[in-house]
């Protein structure tokens, strides 16, 4: 029991060290070892009384505004910035559970130093000082040497904004040209497909929300493709935010998805085929007289061997209802056909994608509303690719011996590569390696030193939204609650150790703090559109507008629309086939099919314990991951759900509980991402497993992108395991309860509702 002297003695402690937020500039204590009651509150707080940040959510790569909401210096709640152009005020489950990737207690809180066998996570806690001083020396002995300088590889997450070009700048300096940036969902094949068709090597604005008929190849908009939280409110207003107008959805795709769920049809093809299908499709609307180009008859010679009749035979969709889709498309306009991610995972994924946007063309919804709008490329520094080297390139290049010095930032090739990549192996083979990170994933912990840094909420930095949404947005990241543990920002730590190395380095990032540097880069862009697009008198006046609003709109420095596209040296890049998958269909006779979970992506959401309980909106299982099969399938081999199965392709297997699920084909199965860390903290350590340790080493050699779907399985029973999957559904039978009404159509007319 606490008695009166010792909660004074508490509360004096709390009251002295309590953080006033980000205002002060005051390091924040861990919200459960205190009791702070601000009594009397420090400068700018004001107890009960909530501020609000704006600030761009990181949980993806979508680029939504967000506001969070702080009192007493610690963050309450995140939600959508209503004045944002990408997400309009709303957010998604990932952006809202961000807030624990802020307070989670497995962060990484010091500096580390390795002090076991590598790959072991045994670390001793250091200082910033020694921790700068080890990278600094590191680099230093490298630079002495100017052959070696090149053997410096800087490899993070997808990053855009000023950081981007800041972590360029700094790589350049030093004398190497190895900045690499790898997801696993970096939308490769689609920037490709859309750069050999329109020229432009940025994804386009889908406008969703003003179509009146929308074919989804295996893009599940509504959860996770590109931009999920802007499309959702696209679909809905194409539904019913336009009086007398409802928008049709046709899903095409082997394994029914949440958008698949919400769509008018769906149509379940067969996996590979779905570029064939667009094709057939686009070879109906020129043989029914659709398209008036005056390229026609070059369109309908290039596409004749894709014939309906013969694309039903491989599609197994049928040939009446391939030309009634092609009728519909061309019809109803504006209508737009969309690729996803599915699609773009076949391993001539760009082919595929190309077939779409040939489609488009043909019915005529390239730059038109409520079809494909280009987004032009904004008076940013950050429109870079992002990649100078593929993933596999890099991999290469570590086991060689070519790289002496790696630097991870937020960046987990090990969990995101197949084994067969050998990609651990590979880094395991590199002398020093240092990771920028928060969170001891399984790449970090193949690090010889840990720095670890901010979280979105604690940090300074902009990001320039892509796709955009017709025009370019930046949006900027403000710090909306102090550090809550001994973390810097990853500009800073560059700038720290360019001071420590000094000369052309220490010239070339001249700036004592990355937020000085941040808006030093925002001052540029404010001389050079002062009085034409930005009308504040002062720059201190556009930044603090630009903070309180949260995002810009910058100046678009290229017009270029797409529009036709030329059947010059098209062919070489159409589908011949169907997509190949590694294993013979008697020994592996299902196709696996992956996609990104709803709550963890492509895993880096395993460590929020919101998400491991969000149930999954198809199957409702929490905590855990499965493998989706057709019920009569999983009956004729004995399998009940919850059983517990091999899934074998011809590169390893898994251990996994079945999952029976009617909207998939009977020939497919269907595991999501981002389960089986073997780390990453309490929530995402050894639960599940990771699919994607069964895949083939491929690699699209145009787009360097890494083929998900491109192996066959078989399932075999366990009998010796018992099942482990936790689902929040109950039964789909009512068991003469009636909980559903249902009238017949008779008596619904004598209820004179009908109409």
């Amino acid at each position: 029991m606490l008695n009166r002297r010792d909660f004074l003695k508490l509360v004096g402690v709390g009251g002295a060290g309590a953080a006033a937020g980000f205002a002060l500039g005051e390091k924040s204590k861990n919200p459960s070892a205190e009791l702070i009651p601000y009594l009397v509150p420090p400068e700018d707080i004001i107890p009960g009384v909530a501020n609000w940040y704006t600030s761009v959510c990181a949980q993806c790569s979508a680029g939504c505004g967000i506001i969070v909401r702080v009192m007493e210096g610690r963050a309450k709640k995140i939600e959508g910035n209503p004045l944002h152009p990408i997400n309009k005020g709303k957010l998604c489950a990932r952006g809202q559970a961000s807030l624990q990737a802020l307070y989670n207690p497995d962060r990484i809180k010091n500096p580390l130093k390795r002090k076991g066998e590598r790959g072991k996570g045994e670390f001793q806690e250091i200082t910033w000082e020694q921790g700068i001083a080890m990278l600094s020396e590191n680099l230093s002995s490298l630079r002495n040497n100017k052959r070696e300088t090149e053997k410096l590889y800087l490899l993070t997450s997808s990053i855009r904004g000023h950081l981007n070009s800041f972590l360029e700048n700094f790589i350049k300096a030093y004398g190497s040209s190895n900045y690499l940036q790898y997801e696993l969902f970096q939308h490769e094949n689609l920037l490709l497909a859309n750069n050999i068709a329109f020229g432009q090597d940025t994804l386009p604005y889908y406008d969703i929300e003003n179509t009146k008929f929308l074919l989804s190849l295996g893009a599940d908009f509504l959860n996770t493709w590109v931009s999920p939280v802007n499309y959702s409110q696209g679909y809905g207003h194409m539904r019913q935010g336009r009086p007398g107008i409802r928008g049709k959805v046709v899903q095409i795709e082997p394994r029914l998805s949440l958008t698949g769920a919400n769509a008018d049809e769906w149509v379940p093809i067969k996996p590979g085929t779905e570029g064939l299908l667009a094709l057939g499709m686009a070879y109906a609307i020129l043989e029914q007289g659709y398209y008036k180009g005056r390229d026609a008859q070059e369109w309908k010679n290039i596409l004749n061997k894709y014939h309906p009749k013969d694309v039903a035979v491989l599609t197994e969709v049928d040939e009446r209802r391939i030309r009634a889709l092609a009728k519909e498309f061309a019809v109803n306009k504006p209508s737009l056909a969309i690729g996803g991610e599915n699609v773009a995972s076949y391993e001539n994924g760009a082919s595929q994608l190309i077939a779409v946007n040939i489609l488009n063309h043909l019915a005529g919804n390239i730059g038109k509303n409520g079809g494909v709008i280009s987004n032009p490329k904004g008076a940013s520094l950050s429109n870079r690719r992002g990649a100078i080297k593929k993933i596999t390139a890099f991999a290469k290049d570590a086991s060689n011996g070519k790289i002496k010095t790696l630097i991870l930032y937020n960046a987990n090739p090990v969990f995101t590569t197949p084994k067969t990549m050998k990609i651990e192996d590979a880094i395991n083979n590199i002398p020093f390696i240092v990771s920028l990170s928060g969170s001891m994933d399984e790449s970090t912990a193949m690090a010889d030193l840990i720095l670890p840094t901010h979280t979105p909420l604690e940090d300074w930095g902009d990001d320039f939204a892509e796709p955009s949404v017709g025009y370019s947005i930046a949006t900027v990241m403000q710090p909306a609650v102090s550090p809550v543990f001994n973390t810097r920002n990853a500009g800073d730590i560059f700038i720290d150790v360019a001071e420590k190395i000094g000369g052309a380095i220490k010239k070339e990032v001249p700036w004592n703090s990355f937020d000085a540097f941040l808006k030093d880069s925002w001052k540029k862009i404010y001389d050079k559109n002062k009085g034409i697009v930005i009308q504040e008198t002062t720059f201190d006046e556009f930044w603090d507008n630009l903070l309180a609003k949260g995002w810009w709109r910058l100046p678009d420095i290229s017009s270029l629309k797409p529009g036709h596209i030329s059947t010059k040296g098209i062919n070489v890049y159409l589908q011949k086939e169907p997509s190949k998958f590694d294993g013979d269909d008697k020994n592996y006779p299902f196709y696996l099919c992956l996609y990104p979970h709803s709550g963890y992506l492509d895993g880096r959401g395993a460590n929020l314990p919101w998400l491991q309980e969000m149930p999954d909106p198809m199957t409702s299982v929490v905590w855990g991951v499965w493998v989706e099969m057709n019920p009569k399938t999983a009956q004729g081999m004995g399998i009940k759900n919850g059983d517990m199965v091999s899934v074998e392709s011809p590169y390893g297997n898994i251990n996994i509980p079945a999952y029976l699920y009617p909207g998939i084909r009977p020939d497919t199965v269907s595991i999501p991402i981002g389960q089986g860390h073997r780390l990453y903290g309490r929530y995402a350590a050894d639960r599940g497993v990771n699919p994607i340790e069964i895949l083939p080493f491929k690699v699209d050699p145009r787009s360097g992108a890494i083929p998900l779907n491109s192996t066959r399985v078989k399932i075999t029973a366990r009998r010796d395991a018992p099942g482990n999957m936790v689902k929040m559904e109950g039964s789909t039978r009512e068991f003469g309860r009636k909980i559903v009404e249902t009238v017949t159509p008779d008596e619904f007319s004598k209820m004179g509702m009908e109409g």
